[in-house]
């Protein structure tokens, strides 16, 4: 309950070991009826943000809303964004920086010297990078979609790159460059980029691309385009967390967020790596939504799939229960599972209001994760195209497919987030900042329908489902008897080859509806997707480039989830090579990363025999005969 009114003290500057001034703007509580601050110090929120301190949300909905209910809070723009000094260079940094603003603001007269952080996204990134430093003063976390291992999953996937971070840099990265801020004709440039184009033309080169006039936001993007993994960059403690778990702060944590979120996995990793490392509670919690914080926490829906008003949580009242916990002792907490998810998929499947299908769903609790509950279960592909629970045990067996990197497939939702290019306006470009041009989304977010549409990125005509194309492999169980409920981390193990010297391996979980009524054609849900680059299979941060005709296993972990696969559906895997532009297309010739200029088509097999048996592991929940 908001009790307090707000005293606000913009720009206050917290220098950091280097000597940089990061702006910060400082939110205190006062008495109802007073402009002065209260006198007794309190407990202090703090979010760190490239995403300018000034805008609405976080001047509403985490500078006033907290500071209303009796919290310090302090909303800072990180290095080189918006009105804080240095050159930014995407996360390299957020370890010190943060850390030193969490001693600075522990120190401060008003503050009692325990300091929370909050926040989504990269305000999540920022939490994980400055808790590697383990600061005084550092006392609560609650960390939103956040990354776990930049390498592995997140920035590069299995070695692909997710090209999210290059529309990022066109997008929400050049709208809060200092440059574009300060200079009108850069700010003209980028307002006329599309993304779209650059996604569909050859690879940017570097010093010739729309970021040439922001050098600093083209040199750290070709950097995570194209680096090895044996790079310092990839050990960072601002971007590999996995690495300095032991030395991580030992605070009260919330690793919180949802099954079609980019950051799924990491989330999930974080939590399991550290719930029993620290000596602190730590809790997990991962809902049906897609990418973002409060907004996204209200909505029912991902995509075109709905699950019900179950599905909502008020996330700023969310936190404050956690912090009024742990940094004020309330019993506000107490009844909290350590492990709360959210089980999709018991709707009755029937068309919304709003043309969504009823997936629907409810929440579920648990001591750890991955649930005890849940054990693996090995569905094998076979040379039928089935999906069964029985080892293949035929000699020599295997499918191929031509895949054409200049074709890929397209990528319809799923675990996507800042795939965007600015809307396109009638206004011209010197009547509109960069902040006022809506954004459209390229790829989708959340559970689709896995069928091409016109306005899908990539797609030509014939449009229809994915499983049409030449270049994907469909697996399916029969029409399941029973339900099959899953919960927990997902694998997949596909042995292949190829008669290039790299190449992308792709899996893809679908929960398949039968047609029906309100939807005559079914409906194929995507439920979680991986990919592999042959070069760096297994997690190798070096490459080692495949012998063509020998075969390997291709491992992936799709991201984790929680579904129940209802009688009458059907569990399916699809397999292909692709999936664009969720992940940059490999050439398939073993040259560079980013900026290769030749193209060459593979011919891709997996194999479904007793020996090489492609298969995913499901985590299904209960015993079954």
């Amino acid at each position: 309950m908001a009790s307090h009114g707000v005293a606000v003290y913009h720009d206050q500057a917290v220098e950091t070991r280097d000597g940089t001034e990061l702006a910060t703007d400082i939110y205190r509580p006062t008495d109802e009826g007073s402009d002065e601050p209260i006198k007794e110090p309190v407990p202090a929120l703090l979010v760190r943000t490239p995403y300018d301190k000034r805008s609405r949300d976080w001047v509403e909905n985490q500078g006033r809303w907290y500071a209303q209910r009796g919290y310090v809070v302090a909303i800072q723009d990180v290095r080189g964004r918006y009105a804080s000094d240095g050159e930014f260079y995407l996360l390299k940094n957020e370890a010190q920086d943060g850390a030193d603003t969490v001693e600075w603001l522990s120190k401060q007269p008003y503050c009692d010297g325990q300091v929370g952080t909050m926040g989504t996204s990269y305000m999540a990134w920022v939490q994980n990078a400055l808790a590697t430093q383990n600061p005084d003063g550092l006392a609560a976390m609650f960390v939103n979609q956040g990354a776990a291992n930049a390498w592995e999953a997140t920035l590069r996937h299995n070695g692909t790159f997710e090209l999210r971070w290059l529309t990022w840099a066109f997008t929400y990265g050049s709208e809060g460059a200092k440059r574009c801020l300060n200079d009108p004709n850069v700010q003209r440039l980028m307002a006329t980029v599309d993304t779209r184009d650059i996604l569909g033309d050859d690879p940017l080169v570097e010093g010739q691309s729309p970021l040439r006039t922001l050098p600093n936001y083209e040199e750290y993007l070709f950097d995570y385009l194209t680096l090895d993994g044996e790079n310092e960059l990839w050990d960072n403690p601002s971007t590999n967390f996995s690495a300095y778990y032991d030395e991580m702060a030992d605070v009260p944590t919330v690793y919180a967020g949802s099954w079609y979120d980019s950051y799924a996995k990491a989330t999930a990793d974080n939590f399991e790596a550290l719930a029993d490392r620290k000596d602190s509670d730590q809790f997990l919690i991962m809902g049906p939504w897609t990418h973002g914080g409060q907004n996204t926490w209200t909505r029912t829906f991902s995509g075109e799939v709905d699950f019900g008003e179950d599905a909502v949580v008020n996330h700023l009242e969310t936190q404050l229960r956690f912090f009024d916990h742990y940094l004020k002792g309330k019993e506000t907490w107490s009844d909290q599972p350590r492990v709360q998810y959210f089980r999709m998929g018991t709707g009755d499947g029937s068309r919304t209001t709003r043309d969504r299908l009823a997936h629907g769903g409810e929440w579920a609790a648990a001591d750890e994760w991955p649930i005890p509950d849940a054990s693996f279960e090995k569905y094998f592909v076979h040379e039928d195209c089935t999906l069964s629970l029985d080892r293949p045990s035929v000699r020599n067996s295997s499918s191929s497919y031509d895949f054409d990197p200049r074709d890929p497939v397209p990528t319809i939702g799923g675990n996507c987030s800042s795939y965007y290019t600015f809307e396109p306006r009638k206004e011209s470009i010197e009547e509109l900042s960069l902040a006022d041009r809506p954004k459209l989304s390229i790829t989708g977010r959340g559970g689709f329908d896995q069928r091409t549409r016109p306005e899908t990125f990539g797609a030509d005509p014939p449009y229809g489902s994915l499983e049409r194309r030449s270049d994907v492999l469909t697996f399916r169980t029969p029409p399941l008897s029973e339900p099959v409920e899953i919960a927990g981390p997902l694998r997949v193990r596909v042995f292949a080859s190829t008669d290039a010297p790299d190449t992308d391996f792709t899996a893809k979980l679908i929960d398949e509806y039968p047609p029906s009524e309100d939807f005559p054609q079914g409906f194929a849900l995507n439920v979680a997707d991986s990919i592999c680059r042959a070069r760096y299979r297994g997690y190798r941060r070096e490459p080692d480039y495949v012998t063509p005709g020998e075969i390997y296993e291709f491992y992936m972990e799709p991201y984790p989830t929680a579904n129940t696969f209802k009688v009458g559906h059907q569990i399916r895997l699809d397999i292909s090579s692709s999936n664009y532009p969720r992940y940059d297309v490999n050439h398939n010739t073993g040259g560079p990363l980013y900026g290769d200029r030749e193209y060459r088509t593979a011919t891709n097999t997996i194999y479904h025999e007793s020996v090489h048996s492609t298969h995913i592991e499901l985590p299904v929940v209960g015993a079954r005969d």
